[in-house]
């Protein structure tokens, strides 16, 4: 059954979409940006201030853990009211926060309670940037916007860390924040000119509760089966990053410039996944592509172990990138697909707290490992278990018949207005 096209679309206004999807693109890019801006300089800040490494951690747990303990209020937030409006509204006080902690820098308590805002803000603007995806796509590929939405992310993501160093070296701390503020008005404007609205279906409001999208992620075999496989993996890859450092540096002996062009291969071949490889995997069978990511993520990071050398590392950087960028869209796709619209931000909050929920575990577990094994082992063991719990879900989903699962067309309600 197709897809009913969108209003957009039945009047022929196509510019409005195509201007929606390049403001949600541009949205989650300078989101990202602002996000991945505030770590290092506020980092550094807190860990001069304090000298304490339970101030630092605990910044990471006010940014981080909003994310997880707040996924079923945050998703049913957007469930409830007009996404777009939602969107908005969490950029607005994010703008407040940011431009807040840029003047409360001499207090340890203030940065950790201002970035506690900043992440419940991130906790509700993922889920509405999110279910905005389907409305602004109704009628076309939706590969394609989680494509360029998720390229979008890793730039963000990238350039981020490096602006706010160089941000964080000229011109100070407080720079640096304002420059984050900067990031959520751009987000808030962005809001503010989109043409799409997801508004709550009247008929599933009186009746929704928060753990429905967990609920509903349980009981469709088909994503049960990939968020499971998924969650896993991250239990343990996300513990590579700081086994990576070791790996490279001491084992490989490599330099720093090795080091970094290692992460800028894994980014290209993200980039490379989301916007190519994505978008061939065939509707039928997004299910079983993105276990297959996740088989290609896993061999990416334990193979260099194999090889012990820069240039094989790079290379199967690119590789192990390619699976991550594929199975970030293919995820996205097949939730977007599989879940009744008026579920999607509780959905995806969930999936977003259970993904963000393991990779917490993960990087508390990564320093006990790399102690434990070294470097070299824990890639080994994190990428192996990863290939090893992808294998055993496609075998699982060849036996109960899901090899080729249909996806449903997404529901009637809650669509652009």
């Amino acid at each position: 059954m197709p897809r009913s096209p969108s209003p957009h679309r039945a009047r022929g206004a196509l510019v409005p979409a195509r201007r929606d999807s390049r403001l949600l693109v541009g949205a989650v890019g300078v989101s990202a940006l602002g996000d991945f801006l505030l770590w290092i300089p506020l980092t550094l800040h807190v860990q001069e201030q304090t000298g304490s490494g339970l101030a630092v951690a605990g910044l990471f747990i006010a940014l981080w853990a909003p994310l997880v303990l707040l996924a079923p209020v945050a998703g049913l937030l957007v469930d409830r009211a007009e996404a777009r409006g939602v969107l908005l509204a969490s950029a607005l006080v994010q703008l407040a926060a940011a431009a807040a902690l840029a003047a409360a820098l001499g207090s340890t308590a203030a940065i950790l309670g201002l970035a506690a805002v900043l992440g419940a803000g991130n906790a509700i603007a993922q889920p509405a940037e999110f279910s905005l995806v389907p409305v602004i796509a109704r009628g076309e590929d939706l590969r394609r916007l989680n494509g360029h939405v998720e390229t979008a992310r890793y730039t963000g993501m990238t350039l981020g860390p490096l602006l706010g160093g160089v941000l964080a070296g000229f011109g100070g701390t407080e720079i640096a924040m304002l420059a984050n503020a900067a990031t959520f008005a751009a987000l808030a404007a962005a809001a503010l000119l989109l043409h799409a609205r997801r508004r709550p279906d009247p008929a599933a409001t009186g009746h929704d509760r928060a753990r429905d999208g967990l609920v509903h992620l349980a009981a469709d075999g088909t994503l049960r089966l990939a968020v499971g496989v998924v969650v896993a993996s991250l239990v343990v890859m996300t513990a590579t990053p700081a086994a990576e450092v070791f790996f490279i540096k001491e084992e490989l002996d490599a330099s720093d410039l090795a080091y970094g062009a290692f992460f800028a291969a894994w980014t290209l071949g993200m980039v490379g996944g989301a916007l190519v490889v994505a978008r061939r995997v065939p509707a039928a069978l997004v299910a079983t592509g993105a276990l297959v990511a996740v088989a290609v993520q896993g061999a990416g990071i334990a193979l260099p172990t194999a090889w012990p050398t820069i240039g094989a590392a790079a290379a199967l950087a690119v590789v192990g990138g390619l699976g991550h960028g594929t199975k970030n869209v293919l995820m996205r796709v097949l939730i977007q697909e599989r879940v009744p619209d008026h579920l999607h931000g509780r959905a995806f909050a969930a999936y977003n707290g259970l993904r963000n929920g393991a990779e917490l575990i993960a990087l508390a577990g990564g320093g006990v490992l790399i102690a434990a094994l070294g470097g070299r082992a824990t890639l080994a063991l994190a990428g192996g278990l990863s290939v090893l719990a992808a294998l055993a879900g496609l075998a699982l989903q060849r036996r109960v018949g899901l090899l080729s699962p249909r996806l449903r067309p997404l529901a009637q309600g809650g669509g652009a207005a």
